[in-house]
């Protein structure tokens, strides 16, 4: 619905998007620094309040420590064990137990999402290597700016919203010692999702289809890039314009 809003073309709709936050309220506003200001009520108003007061004891600079941690890996595989090492090593001493506490708060609070992996070989869920999402890309620029941004995990991001948004269940998935980086589950059955901010190269396509083509059953399957290409066809799998597929619905 955002990116259908207004007049300017999709590619700026896009950028506004993960940059300004998805929330709606932000096309009201007219400065960053009014974007800024709502954001701020937000992540204090919100996010670390609603989280204090289920959380009785709770230090709140540390828990603001592993929020900009988690939006700083968005969309890399993930566990309370390596986050409480990394966090560690950089200085802010926690551990694991604390680490899955405010974890927990988080997906409680839908600040954060999670996806479990499916082995799709062997058809059985995995307890390790989880991803975890974000609920708005705007929050992460708020805290963090532009520092270390992975465009291509933000898109990621985005479809995973999205994906969630159309009811399906979502999972990443393993294929061998490959990665699919989302099997859905809806009504109609499995789908499979490869997500790449561009694969004009073909070393960068080849490595894309790969995982999607060592998977041997029939469910569709699809390469979301922003590639603003016509939607094609390689061996079955349709790689498609991201925010084409975004408005499909």
């Amino acid at each position: 619905m955002y990116l259908r809003y207004g007049e300017i073309d999709l590619s700026k709709k896009y950028r506004n998007y993960i940059t300004n936050s998805s929330f709606p309220y932000t096309l009201e506003l007219n400065t960053q620094k009014e974007i800024n200001i709502y954001l701020e009520g937000i992540y204090n108003s919100i996010v670390l309040k609603d989280i204090a007061t289920r959380k009785k004891t709770i230090d709140i600079p540390m828990l603001g420590s592993v929020i900009k941690f988690m939006f700083d890996n968005v969309g890399n595989l993930c566990s309370s064990t390596n986050i409480s090492n990394s966090m560690t090593s950089a200085g802010r001493k926690i551990s694991v137990h604390t680490v899955e506490s405010y974890l927990e708060s988080l997906l409680e609070c839908f600040v954060l999402y999670k996806a479990e992996r499916y082995d799709v070989k062997g058809k059985q869920y995995l307890s390790s290597g989880n991803k975890y999402y974000i609920c708005d890309t705007g929050l992460r620029y708020y805290l963090l700016g532009d520092k270390k941004v992975d465009m291509g995990h933000i898109l990621e991001n985005v479809v995973y919203l999205e994906l969630l948004r159309r009811g399906y269940e979502v999972y990443v998935g393993k294929v061998g010692n490959l990665e699919v980086d989302f099997i859905v589950k809806g009504k109609n059955g499995y789908e499979y999702y490869q997500v790449a901010l561009t694969v004009n190269d073909e070393q960068t396509l080849s490595r894309e289809l790969t995982p999607l083509d060592n998977i041997s059953d029939h469910n569709p399957k699809f390469l979301l890039t922003m590639d603003d290409a016509p939607t094609m066809s390689h061996n079955g799998i349709k790689q498609i314009y991201v925010l084409d597929w975004l408005l499909d619905r």
